[in-house]
């Protein structure tokens, strides 16, 4: 095929998919409706460049249709669409965030759990519990709405946005699971030995058994993680020596490594979660490739590790992993929730 797709042409073939055969006086009227200010001699020609390019086919005497390389072409162009969203999302949201870990004030992305009323207690109970693991703590809003609760959590990609707040950019690199063991010294553990590595939290990452890309998704991979059932978070409540926990990883400018493990040091005690940082000639584990010489790589979770534990327990109707911006004086530590 010659030139992409524009998103006019995108939006033609989704009406003429749900209508079709359809004719081009009442595509004129359905792209009108639509915001596009167009005549039905720019939809024609628009007509004709799908037939050569092989995406549509006449129908006689009622209009087009797709063949099935058009189906297969508006299938592609809906995952780039779907794949831009989020890209566009996260970098909204990172640009933001105002939250100061020095001074525990200002705003963080926000992962959301809607929680029905009978499981609420079991939901702060279990969040409670996970506030007492080297994970906590366990920051938590809390919004009654009717017979179910919001429960808001910091999203690890607020480090991005404090990052970037200060004139580091991150490159977000992948989502995945990571084997995390609660002991930092664990036997084996790269991180607990190698003097170039900071395992900024109570335990270690020991290695990484999923790793993907989020450049090649249509969603944002946490979601897909934690729908798919692949953390096994509960095992840090049930005092086992070791946890699949879900993190995020990105690539930090190496001249800027000392300032980036203070500020993530801050952030992670503030708000919790894992934290890995490591210079490029470590031995790893690294999710994919070592970074270039000239980055470092930084792995953080967050509240996505507390989602988990609800998603497993099933204790949620539903999650969104980027909800949106809260003040972090909405926050209280899960522990202070009643719960111990």
């Amino acid at each position: 095929m010659a030139d992409s797709l524009d998103r006019r042409s995108y939006d033609l073939l989704r009406l003429i998919a749900d209508r079709e055969p359809i004719g081009s006086i009442r595509l004129v009227e359905s792209m009108q409706q639509r915001g596009y200010s167009i005549k039905g001699r720019t939809v024609r020609l628009a007509l004709s460049d799908l037939d050569e390019r092989g995406l549509t086919e006449k129908v006689p005497g009622k209009g087009r249709r797709l063949t099935n390389e058009g189906r297969a072409e508006l299938t592609r162009g809906d995952i780039h669409g779907r794949r831009e969203q989020v890209r566009a999302r996260i970098a909204t949201l990172t640009s933001q965030v105002t939250y100061d870990p020095f001074d525990d004030t200002g705003e963080v992305i926000a992962s959301r759990a809607i929680v029905p009323d009978d499981h609420i207690d079991d939901a702060l109970e279990a969040l409670a519990a996970l506030s007492e693991t080297p994970v906590g703590p366990v920051p938590v809003a809390i919004e009654q709405a009717g017979d179910e609760y919001r429960l808001f959590v910091p999203s690890s990609l607020t480090l991005d946005g404090v990052l970037l707040a200060r004139g580091i950019k991150t490159d977000l690199k992948t989502a995945g699971l990571a084997e995390f063991h609660p002991d930092p010294d664990a036997t084996g553990s790269p991180a607990s030995t190698a003097s170039h590595a900071d395992a900024r939290n109570g335990g270690t990452i020991v290695r990484y058994t999923d790793a993907i890309s989020g450049k090649q998704s249509t969603m944002d991979v946490v979601s897909l993680l934690l729908e798919a059932g692949r953390t096994t978070t509960n095992r840090l409540l049930d005092g086992e020596d070791s946890a699949l926990l879900v993190v995020d990883n990105r690539e930090i400018p190496l001249v800027r490594y000392e300032e980036t493990r203070d500020i993530s040091d801050a952030v992670r005690d503030r708000l919790g979660g894992i934290l890995d940082l490591r210079r490029p000639r470590a031995s790893g584990p690294f999710p994919l490739e070592t970074p270039s010489w000239d980055f470092a790589s930084l792995t953080y979770g967050a509240g996505e590790i507390a989602l988990s534990i609800l998603v497993e327990r099933s204790l949620l109707t539903s999650f969104e992993t980027l909800a949106g911006l809260t003040a972090r004086s909405e926050f209280e530590s899960a522990a202070n929730t009643g719960f111990t």
